[in-house]
């Protein structure tokens, strides 16, 4: 059963990057793990570190930035998350620590693979989230907060900004449902199910 997401506040940070996709989120030659986490440590590997063995980090990259340190919420460019299809991908963001990525679009896959393990996709109309950006670059260590229940994302001056989900993908966020999560929250009718079933199936 994956975390449940009701309302989140934390430290935001901006990555005004377009098309970043998942092999820059978690590079392929980091997928050979059996479980889901330590992934987080490679998390943008290729722009967090100078060196392939990770043991460099890029000063200039806004990760590696104390003030960003502990972020949970992060904005990005349209079209986050194409590429493969690697489940990986979220699976490397929410190890990190995120709990929320803020776009204007997302590819298709990631966005349901991120739903489907406990990390919240918001999208935002373009110029509200550069709004957000700008916000977050004039002051380093901008709090978001982002309540599901509301469906709405504050910024610290007041500003609401709406947002729309699924009623599926929302009731299984708000309730920690991940994919077996709902398999098993219907135990019972599957029992009465096969209970009255006739033997021969």
């Amino acid at each position: 059963m994956m975390q449940a997401f009701t309302r989140h506040s934390g430290v935001a940070v901006a990555l005004d990057h377009a098309n970043i996709d998942t092999d820059q989120l978690i590079p392929k030659q980091f997928l050979a793990k059996v479980t889901r986490q330590g992934f987080g440590v490679h998390l943008f590997h290729d722009w967090r570190y100078l060196d392939d063995a990770g043991e460099q980090p890029n000063p200039d990259f806004v990760l590696n930035q104390p003030v960003y340190q502990g972020a949970t919420i992060l904005l990005a460019g349209e079209n986050f998350g194409c590429g493969s299809s690697r489940e990986h991908a979220p699976w490397a963001l929410e190890d990190f620590g995120f709990r929320v990525v803020i776009a204007p679009s997302f590819a298709d896959i990631f966005y349901q693979n991120a739903i489907n393990n406990g990390l919240l996709p918001v999208v935002l109309p373009v110029e509200e989230v550069q709004r957000l950006m700008a916000q977050i670059s004039a002051q380093p260590g901008t709090r978001l907060t982002v309540d599901l229940e509301r469906c709405q994302v504050f910024s610290p001056d007041g500003q609401a900004y709406p947002f729309s989900l699924d009623a599926a993908a929302r009731q299984n966020l708000l309730h920690g449902l991940d994919p077996i999560g709902q398999s098993l929250a219907l135990a019972s009718a599957i029992d009465t199910f096969e209970r009255a079933a006739p033997s021969w199936r």
